[in-house]
C-alpha cells in the first residue's frame, strides 16, 4: 500500500502533471492530419473516420491539457509562466477549432466529400499547427529559448 501511496503522491504532488497530459493533443492533431493526408490519396473513408476520431479526442485531450496546464502555472510559476498568456489564448484557439471540427464533421459525414473538404482539411492543418506551437513554447518554459 505504501508503494501505491508514493506512486500517487508524485504523480499528483512531485511531477507536474500537465507534462504528462500535454502530449496527447499534440500527438492526436498530428495523427488527425496524417489520417486525412492519407485518406486524401487513398480515397479511404476509413481512415477519415479515423482522422475524425483523433481530432475529437484531441478536443477532449485539449481541456485535460489546459486545465493541468492553469493548475500547474499556479502551484509551479505562481500564475507567472512565461508566455501564459500567450499560450492560453492558443490553447483555447485549438479547442475551438478542434471542437468546431467534430461538430461539423458529426453533423456532416460526407463533408470530405463535398466542395467544403478544403476548409476541412486546412482546419486539421491549422489545428496541428497551433499544438505544435504550443509545445514549442513549452519548451521554451522548461528549456529557455
Amino acid at each position: 500500500m505504501e508503494f501505491i501511496h508514493r506512486i500517487l503522491y508524485n504523480l499528483l504532488e512531485v511531477h507536474p502533471l500537465h507534462t504528462m497530459v500535454v502530449h496527447f493533443p499534440i500527438a492526436l492533431t498530428g495523427a488527425a492530419l496524417f489520417f486525412l493526408l492519407v485518406a486524401l490519396f487513398r480515397h479511404s473513408q476509413m481512415l477519415e473516420q479515423a482522422a475524425f476520431a483523433n481530432i475529437t479526442l484531441a478536443a477532449i485531450s485539449t481541456i485535460a491539457a489546459s486545465l493541468t496546464g492553469i493548475r500547474d502555472n499556479i502551484d509551479i510559476y505562481d500564475g507567472a509562466a512565461p508566455n501564459a498568456g500567450t499560450k492560453i489564448t492558443l490553447a483555447i484557439l485549438l479547442l475551438i477549432i478542434t471542437s468546431l471540427l467534430s461538430i461539423i464533421r458529426w453533423r456532416k459525414p460526407d463533408i470530405f466529400y463535398s466542395s467544403g473538404w478544403i476548409l476541412y482539411f486546412t482546419g486539421f492543418l491549422v489545428s496541428f499547427a497551433i499544438a505544435a506551437v504550443l509545445g514549442f513554447l513549452g519548451g521554451v518554459i522548461l528549456y529557455g529559448f
